[in-house]
């Protein structure tokens, strides 16, 4: 192995050395400085005799007199089902104490693009214990399905309850092994370490961590380290998924601080840089993480991804969640004024949308009524907005008997369905009832949305009666 002493520049998070032979690009990298420590790198770009290396742990203390080796292969995760339980820093070493990983293989972090035809189309669904997700945004196996939040919205709460709450329901019944079949990889970038205290108190006191495999990449971490962090978890979820047969829940959060750290790094190449600096080929970049999200033929296992990114200034058109929105199927949008009425969790259905619900939800899956019931709610929680509106410029009285039952639904809508706290896990079931008991506030004409039958079978008369009493009374 050739060891170089030819170090030409330190820019940033960057190395350039000059060469003398051919080296690949993604190659692994040893830099030792002049004190004897030794960095991890990867080549980022190899031309001309010069080569630029990323170096994993920053580069101070890297000059021209250190010496540079190149393995002449690429980065690899070390996977094995003894995972389950464990966490990793940022670079996938582990950092809780336990004893070393002796891995089943070595795989690359990359990974390889599933082929078109080998997939299953995602449509079974996945209970996430959560009502404005399961009744309204239904999460499906396989899907690619991000948050989109806001700064000090409480994402992280929402993410740790999805991933403590999360199952497969048609495998409930079928002995004890049905938790063991699902499992759960969290991969976090760029936190601070109080955030890293939170998850890690969550899942051990809840008992998640025995299901789970963390990754934690902190804010005083390398930001190069932080582009190769969801690689990490993606290449230890697909293990699991399509090798052991597990259905996993991929967790990443915050992808905008991944994004950061491609701006900071293409900054430091001196690359013509994109919309608001971000480097040009960021969509494909991003594209190459949540497409490893899905199902194959073949295979038992899924590997289902809900990516967490915060919108620098609420900002929906920000190229972060701009381009995130373009490659995955549908978002979940957390709304800072919910927040502030102190709905937890703040999530807004109305610009929420999960594409592949419709495939995901229905007999057999959830339930028959499902699709009506969710149908009926988000338009009369709509309709419910628009008044509100209405009611600033001409006031409540103004508006007919049929407009403040749209208004009650609404804030109903808010105050009972969205609103259930961070610790309250509810079945599809209990959702859907839950629908319905609202649904039943409103005058049976007003459904226009629902099969008549269901109707019949579901409506409670009892709750548009004490409706109308109550409005009896206070007109009186």
């Amino acid at each position: 192995m050739k060891e170089y002493q030819t170090i030409t520049e330190v820019s940033g998070p960057l190395v350039f050395a000059e060469v003398d032979e051919p080296i690949g690009c993604d190659e692994m990298v040893e830099i030792e400085t002049p004190s004897g420590e030794t960095k991890r790198g990867q080549v980022l770009e190899s031309e001309d005799g010069i080569v630029a290396i990323q170096v994993f742990e920053g580069t101070t203390g890297i000059d021209r007199n250190a010496s540079v080796r190149f393995l002449g292969e690429t980065l690899k995760m070390p996977v094995t089902e003894d995972l389950l339980g464990r966490v990793m820093d940022g670079s996938g070493n582990p950092i809780d104490g336990g004893p070393e990983i002796v891995p089943d293989e070595r795989r690359d972090i990359v990974g390889a693009a599933i082929n078109p035809y080998s997939r299953e189309y995602p449509e079974d669904f996945i209970q996430t214990g959560v009502s404005a997700i399961d009744g309204m945004n239904t999460l499906v196996r396989g899907q690619k399905l991000p948050i989109f939040s806001g700064s000090g919205l409480p994402h992280n709460d929402l993410a740790l309850q999805i991933a403590r709450q999360a199952t497969v329901p048609e495998e409930e019944g079928e002995g004890d092994d049905d938790e063991s079949e699902f499992a759960v990889i969290f991969g976090a970038m760029g936190i601070t370490q109080e955030e890293a205290n939170e998850f890690m108190d969550d899942f051990e006191r809840t008992g998640a961590l025995e299901r789970s495999v963390v990754f934690m990449n902190l804010a005083d971490d390398p930001a190069v380290e932080r582009t190769v962090t969801p690689r990490l978890a993606l290449t230890t979820a697909e293990y699991l998924a399509f090798d052991k047969g597990y259905h996993v829940l991929v967790v990443l959060t915050d992808m905008t601080n991944y994004c950061e750290a491609l701006r900071e790094i293409g900054a430091a190449r001196e690359e013509v840089p994109g919309r608001r600096g971000y480097p040009g080929y960021m969509y494909t970049d991003l594209a190459q993480l949540y497409e490893r999200a899905g199902r194959l033929k073949d295979r038992e296992g899924s590997v289902t991804q809900i990516p967490i990114l915060t919108m620098p200034g609420d900002d929906d058109t920000h190229p972060i969640p701009d381009l995130t929105g373009y490659i995955t199927e549908g978002q979940i949008m957390m709304d800072r004024p919910l927040h502030s009425q102190g709905i937890k969790p703040p999530v807004n259905v109305l610009p929420s949308l999960s594409r592949l619900m419709d495939d995901g939800i229905g007999e057999g899956l959830t339930r028959a009524d499902h699709a009506d019931v969710s149908d009926q709610m988000y338009a009369a929680y709509a309709e419910g907005e628009d008044l509100r509106d209405l009611v600033n410029i001409v006031g409540r009285e103004a508006l007919s008997e049929r407009d403040n039952k749209y208004l009650d639904f609404a804030d109903a809508f808010e105050e009972e369905f969205v609103q259930q706290g961070f610790d309250t896990n509810r079945t599809i079931d209990e959702t859907i009832e839950l629908g319905w008991d609202l649904l039943s506030t409103l005058p049976k004409t007003e459904l226009n949305r629902v099969d008549e039958e269901l109707i019949e079978e579901h409506y409670r008369e009892d709750a548009s009666a004490v409706d109308a009493e109550a409005e009896e009374v206070s007109a009186d």
